[in-house]
């Protein structure tokens, strides 16, 4: 008798530490995106700066210990692209010969639009119903391309004062020839809920791309060019599905 119940423990254990959840939030989101271009040959660059905005979901499946375990998925428009820094050898903006007051030095920066969808893990630590939760989430991220625009004051025909740098100017006329991208999303913030009124979401998040946006078979000018990309992003969420507990805090 007494090894059957030995045999139950960890049973007994696991259905006390982990409490499961059925809940299902749905709402949108919006931000600021700041993002480069990882090229090799390198092409020296600031960031450029975007907006993001979309649809975002959540399922809350568990508490496990203190950690409540969710799912989230989102489906957004993305700007990205790269900004880039175009200076001579004494680290000095280039300008035109005939730009005498030095007003408008070179500048060449590209964005391109994207459909995203990450689908990560979260997990969250505090309130989940009435106060303060904060949290982390990571996981996978597609995008694909649906078109771009040009900023720039380059005009081959006028000659310069002082010389580039960098010779790298490939990546200026080249179209996008990998319009699928994908990646890793990983990140964290803190979610303030309010019952009856929803949840109200500020996270950082940082974006690596594994793919490329020019081919990089060994006769393509480029061998790498991938995103990396900073996102700060507020959410609002509302409870479609709770579950029924009324110890949820």
């Amino acid at each position: 008798m007494s090894l059957s119940l030995l045999a139950l423990l960890p049973f007994t254990a696991a259905a006390q530490v982990g409490e499961y959840r059925t809940d299902f939030a749905i709402g949108g989101s919006a931000g600021v995106m700041m993002s480069n271009v990882g090229f090799v040959p390198d092409v020296p660059q600031g960031m450029l700066m975007g907006y993001t905005a979309g649809l975002s979901v959540r399922y809350t499946c568990e508490k496990y210990f203190s950690s409540i375990c969710s799912i989230v998925g989102e489906v957004n428009i993305a700007q990205t692209g790269w900004k880039e820094d175009i200076r001579d050898v004494n680290d000095e903006r280039v300008y035109y010969a005939d730009d005498a007051a030095k007003v408008s030095p070179l500048s060449y920066e590209r964005t391109l639009t994207y459909l995203q969808i990450p689908f990560m893990a979260r997990l969250g630590w505090g309130r989940e119903r009435k106060g303060l939760q904060a949290f982390i989430q990571a996981g996978p991220q597609i995008g694909v391309y649906l078109g771009e625009s040009v900023r720039s004051n380059i005009d081959l025909t006028r000659s310069v004062a002082n010389s580039r740098a960098s010779q790298v100017v490939a990546q200026d006329t080249l179209s996008v020839q990998n319009k699928f991208d994908y990646g890793i999303a990983a990140g964290g913030g803190i979610e303030f809920s309010v019952p009856k009124v929803g949840h109200f979401i500020l996270e950082g998040r940082y974006y690596y791309g594994l793919g490329n946006i020019f081919k990089n078979s060994k006769s393509d000018y480029f061998g790498k060019s991938n995103y990396g990309q900073i996102i700060i992003k507020a959410t609002y969420l509302f409870d479609i599905v709770r579950t029924k507990n009324s110890k949820i805090k």
